[in-house]
């Protein structure tokens, strides 16, 4: 969990509360951290730029230039992956967790350093790891040019021990400071172009998990339409960088960029506070969505409040732009689509009946 770019704090939804996910709490905890850490005092002026709820933040290096940093693992996730014994994509969603939320303040994401913690120490299982790591850094166009292993039996436990690694990494990215995307643009009748999920991404497995939990890992679903649970479970999460990048380089104006993760589209309110969103055209959803509310029993409007529910992305620009953006993102990312509008009512996410 990220402590300075979480989404404005929600209710816990009943069925992830359940599942052992208390977000109001995990929110107090966040105010905790935060609240020490904005005591630092570094005997110099601040170099932050100041950007807050964004996805990624930003430090001055020189009057023009700033390097935006973000943080992020894979979750838990990572459990499907030990129990089917399949490690050759997490790091695609280690990368994507990471330079999806950095591209959103207009950086372009240069390189990664990766974390990680294992168990027992082991090779084959170590370079299963890092050819999804080099598969995402390659999709996404950055470097890893160092990271860190950590041999920790103490405190990693693995499902099933001694297999157990928790995998997360930093995100380095360059902006112009004048080019920063801070949100702050965002108005009331500008459009929302969606981009399309691969599935849950690499959020809420903890609900998603215990939804599916009277299935086995090779069951075959109607819902996923031929694939395995754990094929669904373990899709990697879409990297929407390049296409981002080509959107900023356009001159399609964008007012913001919004990585949906945890949350699902209250995401987008990190971008402009003083502003709604109504979700009019929702994009396709994919079938396990539908298998974890049927198994798991989720409320329909839970399902929205947690998961990304197909839209893994979205770029808000000027309405009358809207058919250029979504020509440009749909040639990167096929199904992408115009989904809503952005309305004058402040904090308020609409959707569909």
């Amino acid at each position: 969990m990220t402590h300075h770019n979480d989404p404005p704090g929600v209710d816990t939804p009943d069925a992830y509360a359940a599942s052992g996910v208390d977000i109001a709490a995990s929110d107090r905890t966040v105010d905790a951290l935060v609240g020490v850490l904005r005591t630092i005092e570094a005997g110099r002026p601040s170099r932050v730029v100041d950007l807050p709820g964004h996805y990624a933040s930003v430090l001055r290096v020189t009057d023009e230039l700033g390097i935006a940093i973000g943080t992020d693992g894979v979750g838990s996730k990572l459990v499907v992956a030990e129990e089917t014994g399949r490690l050759d994509t997490v790091g695609i969603d280690c990368i994507a967790m990471n330079v999806n939320d950095v591209v959103c303040v207009g950086a372009e994401p240069i390189a990664v350093l990766d974390y990680l913690a294992v168990e027992q120490a082991d090779p084959d299982a170590a370079a299963a790891i890092a050819r999804g790591l080099k598969t995402g850094a390659e999709a996404a166009g950055v470097e890893i040019p160092g990271g860190e292993l950590a041999v920790l039996p103490e405190l990693i436990r693995g499902h099933p021990s001694p297999h157990g690694f928790d995998l997360c990494a930093s995100c380095f990215g360059t902006v112009a400071l004048d080019a920063i995307v801070t949100g702050a643009d965002v108005a009331p009748g500008d459009a929302l172009v969606g981009l399309p999920s691969s599935g849950l991404h690499s959020n809420g497995y903890t609900l998603a998990r215990r939804a599916l939990s009277s299935l086995g890992y090779d069951d075959r679903p109607p819902e996923l339409e031929g694939d395995t649970v754990a094929d669904a479970l373990l899709e990697p999460t879409v990297i929407y960088v390049r296409a981002a990048l080509d959107l900023l380089r356009s001159d399609v104006p964008v007012h913001g960029l919004a990585h949906i993760t945890g949350g699902g589209l209250t995401n987008l309110l990190r971008l402009h506070r003083g502003v709604g969103y109504a979700i009019e055209t929702p994009l396709p959803v994919p079938g396990i969505f539908a298998l974890v509310e049927r198994l798991g029993e989720v409320d329909a409007r839970e399902m929205w409040d947690v998961f990304n529910m197909g839209c893994g992305f979205v770029c808000v620009v000027p309405a009358d732009r809207a058919v250029e953006a979504v020509a440009l993102l749909d040639a990167h990312h096929p199904g992408a689509e115009r989904i809503g509008t952005v309305t004058g009512r402040a904090g308020e996410i609409g959707y569909p009946a």
